[in-house]
C-alpha cells in the first residue's frame, strides 16, 4: 500500500486538481502550473495521511477479496484453489462496498488538502475563506477535526455513494484483469508468476480499472472538494448535472490520461509489493514451523 501510494500521489495531486479545480485545461499546464507556484511539494499535499492509513485500507481490500474468493470457490467447488470468474466478480463487487467504509474519509481529506493551492501560514489564513485555493487546514489531523466539527459524521463520508458507484466497478477491473494477465504473461509450467510478470499485469490493472472508473471519480472529488468554499451540489445527481450542464458530457473524461498513467505505477507498485510480502511471509511461517 505505501508503494503504491509513493508511486502514484503526485499524479493523483494533478488529477485531483484536474476534476475539481478550475483553469487548469490540459495535463501539461496543470503539472506546469502546479509546479511553478508550488514548487515540488505541491504535488505531494495530502499525501501523509494517505499514507499513514494505506496499510489498513489494502489489508482490507486485499483480505476481503482473498478469503471471500476462496470461500465462494469452496461452497461451489470445492476447491479453495480454483476460483471461478463469477467467485472473482463477487469477491469484487464485496471488496468494493467495504472498501468505502474506511476509504471515504481518507479520500476526503487527501481531496481537501490537495485543493489547497496556498501554504497555511499566519500570512494566508487571512484571506477570505471562500476564496478558492485559500488555506483552510493545517494538514489531515486539523483537516478531519474541523469536518467533524463543522458536519459531522455525515460530513466525513461525503462522498461516499459516488465512491460506491466508482470502487465496485472500479474493483471488478481490478482484480480480474490483474488474474488474467498474470495468467496469459506466466510461462507454461511455472507455479507462480514471476516478479516482473506480477508487475505488468498490476500495472495494466490499475490502467484498465481507472478508465473503467474515471467518470465517476470526477463526480465523487467534486463532491468531496465542495463544501470548503462553497456549498455547489446538493447531492451526487445534482453535482453530475450541473457538471453536465456546464460542461458537457466531456466533464466526465477529466483526468482520464493522467488517471490511467498514474494507475500503472502505481497498482504495479500494488501487486509486486503484495505479492513479494506475502511469498515472504509464507517462507517464514515454513522456516518456523516445518
Amino acid at each position: 500500500g505505501i508503494a503504491s501510494v509513493v508511486a502514484g500521489h503526485p499524479l493523483d495531486t494533478v488529477k485531483t486538481r484536474m476534476q475539481a479545480g478550475k483553469g487548469y485545461g490540459n495535463t501539461l499546464q496543470c503539472v506546469l502550473t502546479v509546479y511553478r507556484n508550488e514548487s515540488l511539494a505541491g504535488f505531494f499535499k495530502g499525501m501523509s495521511f494517505p499514507l499513514a492509513s494505506i496499510g489498513i485500507y489494502s489489508s482490507v481490500v486485499f483480505g476481503v477479496f482473498s478469503n471471500t474468493q476462496r470461500l465462494l470457490s469452496q461452497l461451489r467447488h470445492g476447491d479453495p484453489a480454483a476460483p471461478s470468474l463469477s467467485d472473482m466478480t463477487l469477491a469484487s463487487i464485496v471488496a468494493g462496498v467495504i472498501s468505502v467504509g474506511i476509504g471515504t474519509p481518507v479520500e476526503l481529506v487527501k481531496i481537501r488538502l490537495q485543493m489547497q493551492t496556498q501554504p497555511y501560514t499566519k500570512a494566508n489564513v487571512k484571506l477570505k475563506s471562500t476564496v478558492p485555493g485559500s488555506p483552510v487546514y493545517r494538514g489531515p489531523i486539523h483537516c478531519l477535526r474541523t469536518i467533524l466539527q463543522k458536519e459531522g459524521i455525515a460530513g466525513v463520508y461525503r462522498g461516499n455513494v459516488a465512491m460506491l458507484l466508482r470502487d465496485v466497478p472500479g474493483y471488478c477491473a481490478y482484480f480480474i484483469p490483474y488474474a488474467m494477465f498474470c495468467d496469459w504473461i506466466t510461462p507454461d509450467g511455472s507455479i507462480s508468476p514471476n516478479p516482473f510478470s506480477i508487475w505488468v499485469a498490476g500495472g495494466v490493472a490499475g490502467a484498465v480499472s481507472w478508465a473503467v472508473c474515471t467518470p465517476m471519480d470526477v463526480v465523487k472529488s467534486r463532491l468531496q472538494a465542495d463544501g470548503v468554499y462553497l456549498n455547489q451540489y446538493k447531492g451526487i445527481l445534482d453535482c453530475m448535472l450541473q457538471s453536465y450542464q456546464n460542461e458537457g458530457l466531456k466533464v466526465f473524461c477529466r483526468g482520464l490520461m493522467v488517471n490511467t498513467m498514474r494507475g500503472f505505477p502505481s497498482s504495479a507498485a500494488m501487486f509486486l509489493g503484495y505479492e513479494l510480502c506475502l511469498k515472504a511471509m509464507k517462507r517464514c511461517q515454513t522456516e518456523t514451523n516445518p
